[in-house]
């Protein structure tokens, strides 16, 4: 199971990285364009723009894994370890809950938006939008890989088991 875990992860981090790239290629070449041929690419401030749509939820799941949102472990240190314990199931029962509600809400929110064109490469809006149920699904994904070392240990346990 963790050698499948981590080839998900990794995969996940390709897929982020790949496109990072893209972005950067398509902004240097745009940039590059503009300023030594006059010419640019009316196309790439969308690229751009919806391929860090993309990333933002892409990534949010990597992100979780490591603790990198918001979070306020005070709380969780403060109670003691059969509280700590009763704190981090309703964490993660209110984040199931959430992930969920928005991985339905996006999918309404994609499909609202079908008929919707980008401007410039007129692309259906559809596929902007999915990027949203698609973030949350991968962050439910990720969530149930972490939670037992989430309930043992809080974030430190996922970070150091994570990195070994």
């Amino acid at each position: 199971m963790r050698r499948i875990e981590r080839g998900f992860v990794i995969l996940n981090g390709a897929v982020v990285i790949a496109g990072l790239a893209v972005m950067a290629v398509v902004i240097g070449w745009n940039v590059a364009g503009r300023y030594l041929g006059g010419h640019a690419l009316p196309w790439a401030d969308e690229v751009a723009r919806y391929t860090m749509i993309w990333l933002t939820f892409l990534g949010s799941g990597l992100a979780l894994r490591e603790g990198a949102h918001v979070a306020i472990t005070n709380a969780q240190e403060a109670l003691p370890g059969p509280a700590q314990r009763l704190l981090r199931w309703a964490i993660l029962l209110t984040l199931f809950g959430f992930f969920a509600f928005m991985v339905w809400v996006g999918i309404d929110y994609m499909n609202r938006m079908a008929i919707q064109k980008s401007a410039a490469l007129r692309l259906p809006m559809k596929w902007v939008y999915a990027a949203m149920p698609a973030g949350f699904a991968l962050m439910i994904l990720h969530l149930a890989l972490i939670a037992p070392r989430y309930l043992r240990a809080g974030f430190a346990a996922t970070d150091e088991a994570a990195r070994g």
